[in-house]
């Protein structure tokens, strides 16, 4: 019988999309753990039986002080369960607290995975989507960072009650770190850029007006995604970036307008299933990887498709 914990590094009432695939695909083995710091509420107990969940380790921490106490909430809950698989995040939250486990327990840990089959065999991008490999991974348990958009949501077909079980965690070091001030983010109804099934992006043939791509994600419901010289010019804020320094991103659409799509900017998005590229330079190299080419002037092109798809949604 396969285990496996599913780590979620935030506790809500309810589950997110990125933490709904999570918990889907840790579904589908025979018994599902999870861990979350803080306490577990009703709410959250009962969207975690939907997904077959058996137990639901918690302990008191705080996942604000970087990743130490997440550190030690994931090593307590997989000395306590004894899972084969841990699944988490692909986050860098996430994949800290996971890498510094690994190393603790003289684990393997896989990043970018977009699937876990039923023997263990962990399906994944490399080389930013340039190609994908099958890889095993040789000691247990197995850590995997799951890429978002890459599992559908689907419930288990009997639901749980979920046993919750306090762990006792170590004695967290203070922190090598203080945080000096914080500032929160302004709040925004569109998608978070690394879940999002849609991503309307923009770069440098914006020319520093965002607002045709803005309009075209707001009518499909999309994030709002960037190039590094259009973040670079103060357009747009640095966490809209998409590429190699930036946020990697892998939705069902990605719109690309007015980037030209050097390698870098490929490597964050290239794993898209549709790609559209809206460029007016028809030698640019995004259209190499694009499954729909359109020359032409953004400033004309995006309003038209926005004001369509209004038209369609009415």
């Amino acid at each position: 019988m396969t285990t496996a914990l599913v780590f979620l590094t935030e506790t809500a009432e309810n589950l997110g999309k990125a933490q709904r695939e999570l918990m889907s695909l840790g579904a589908r083995f025979e018994q599902t753990l999870v861990a979350v710091p803080g306490d577990a509420s009703e709410s959250l107990r009962a969207e975690l039986g939907r997904y077959g969940v058996a137990t639901v380790y918690t302990a008191a921490v705080d996942p604000e002080i970087f990743a130490q106490p997440l550190v030690e909430l994931l090593d307590a809950a997989i000395a306590a369960g004894q899972p084969e698989l841990v699944l988490t995040g692909n986050d860098p939250l996430s994949r800290e607290a996971a890498a510094r486990v690994a190393v603790r327990r003289e684990a393997g840990i896989v990043t970018d995975a977009t699937d876990v089959s039923a023997d263990l065999l962990i399906s994944k991008d490399e080389l930013a989507g340039s190609y994908g490999a099958q890889v095993k991974v040789a000691s247990q348990p197995a850590l995997v960072a799951l890429k978002p958009n890459s599992v559908d949501d689907a419930p288990a077909e009997a639901a749980s009650t979920p046993e919750v079980v306090s762990l006792p965690l170590a004695e967290v070091d203070a922190p090598q770190v203080r945080v000096l001030g914080a500032e929160p983010k302004p709040v925004s109804t569109r998608p978070a850029l690394n879940e999002a099934r849609v991503v309307v992006a923009g770069g440098r043939g914006v020319n520093g007006d965002f607002s045709p791509v803005e309009d075209l994600a707001d009518a499909l419901g999309a994030a709002v995604g960037a190039s590094r010289a259009a973040t670079d010019a103060g357009w747009i804020s640095h966490d809209a970036q998409v590429g190699q320094t930036g946020v990697t991103v892998s939705p069902q659409l990605y719109i690309s307008a007015g980037i030209s799509g050097a390698i870098q900017q490929k490597a964050g998005m290239q794993t898209s299933k549709v790609i559209v590229a809206v460029n007016k330079d028809a030698d640019a190299p995004v259209f190499e990887i694009a499954d729909l080419g359109i020359v032409g002037d953004l400033a004309k092109v995006l309003p038209q498709a926005a004001e369509e798809i209004r038209r369609r949604q009415a």
